[in-house]
């Protein structure tokens, strides 16, 4: 089981960005793998640090860390951190701890300077359409997706305008004196190469279009709206870049009969007069199949039945909400001249007269007990 963020970068759930980020660079300096060469435990706590960082310093994330855990990004290949290489962690966050080694980053990468950087492609998106069903059991999904790779026998070159480095220096004269600065290459983007040859069918970047079927594991209970992430799915990076992630938005169908609300399932169910009187057992829609459930006699109109785990797993925690049936007994809107003699009869029966005992829960205090 992943070990939680806040207690890996030693931090409470209130902590600022700033507090953040400084417990991100403390814990990444003290298992930097230029401080322990040939640790892979320091390794992995390194790369499980630039996740827990990567989840906490963005706003929306750490919002869906905070109400589903771990499991609101592990359905679609993680965050990227403890599934990023070095070089991943080093082009987003070298220049936080960089300048702690000699501004040198790790094996050449993700420095202030001295090395070049490694540009990241560009994500893709997409919608994922889920039947309640898959929402409840969770699934696997076979997409296809349209992504740019680098072309077969495309070759780069040194860029020669920022030496390979991805950075030009810039000088300027303030009222403060002579000021130095580094901006990214405009000819190489950044990744410090230029192409020297490529094929026809390529663009400018060395770059071809190819359709890819990618599989994207979903876990129960996701919401609608959710974004997961498959970790370098997205578009390929010219040179010695980094590929792009592909997002997947989830967008959840209507069930026919089954409405949700959170982790909780609704279902309306209509008897008529006599099946109320009497009593009647009743096959319902649960998500995984039909459920026979027993009516007493005399059950009343807006009963709500509950079915304790039959509803939608909680995406953190082993949990499962309840299946609630709504009880509605259906009037008859055209009566036949036996059926209307009969009520008329009725209106004078004192067993026809309501008569609510104290146990009985007014709609309100039904409402109330179901959020409760």
């Amino acid at each position: 089981m992943k070990k939680d963020f806040y207690e890996l970068l030693g931090i409470s759930k209130n902590a600022s960005p700033e507090e953040i980020k400084k417990a991100y660079r403390k814990k990444a300096i003290e298992f930097h793998p230029d401080k322990n060469p040939g640790d892979a435990a320091a390794e992995e706590n390194f790369k499980l640090c630039a996740e827990a960082y990567e989840v906490l310093s963005d706003p929306n994330k750490k919002a869906k860390y905070d109400q589903y855990g771990h499991q609101a990004f592990d359905g679609a290949g993680g965050y990227g951190g403890g599934h990023m290489n070095m070089d991943d962690i080093f082009s987003q966050f070298g220049d936080i701890f960089g300048s702690a080694f000699g501004g040198g980053g790790f094996s050449g990468f993700g420095g202030n300077s001295g090395g070049q950087r490694r540009v990241k492609g560009s994500n893709l998106r997409i919608k994922v359409k889920l039947t309640l069903e898959e929402v409840a059991n969770g699934v696997e999904k076979k997409v296809k997706v349209k992504r740019k790779i680098q072309a077969p026998g495309v070759r780069y070159k040194t860029c020669s305008t920022c030496n390979g480095q991805g950075q030009v220096l810039r000088v300027t004269n303030t009222i403060l004196g002579r000021m130095q600065t580094a901006t990214t290459c405009n000819v190489c983007g950044g990744s410090g190469q230029t192409i020297e040859s490529k094929p026809a069918n390529a663009d400018a970047f060395g770059m071809i279009m190819e359709d890819e079927t990618v599989s994207i594991k979903i876990p129960a209970g996701v919401t609608d709206g959710m974004q997961l992430k498959v970790s370098s799915k997205g578009n390929d990076a010219p040179g010695n870049g980094i590929p792009g992630d592909l997002i997947v938005a989830i967008e959840e169908l209507e069930h026919e009969f089954l409405k949700r609300e959170g982790e909780n399932l609704h279902y309306d169910l209509y008897i008529s007069y006599p099946e109320a009187a009497l009593g009647v057992s009743k096959d319902i829609e649960a998500i995984n199949g039909k459920v026979r459930i027993k009516l007493e006699e005399g059950i009343q109109s807006g009963k709500i039945l509950r079915l304790k785990g039959k509803g939608i797993p909680s995406l953190n925690s082993y949990g499962k909400g309840d299946l609630l049936v709504h009880v509605n007994v259906w009037t008859p809107k055209n009566l036949s001249k036996e059926q209307r003699l009969f009520f008329e009869k009725s209106l004078t029966d004192t067993n026809f007269i309501p008569n609510p005992e104290k146990t009985d829960k007014s709609f309100f205090e039904k409402v109330k007990d179901m959020f409760s």
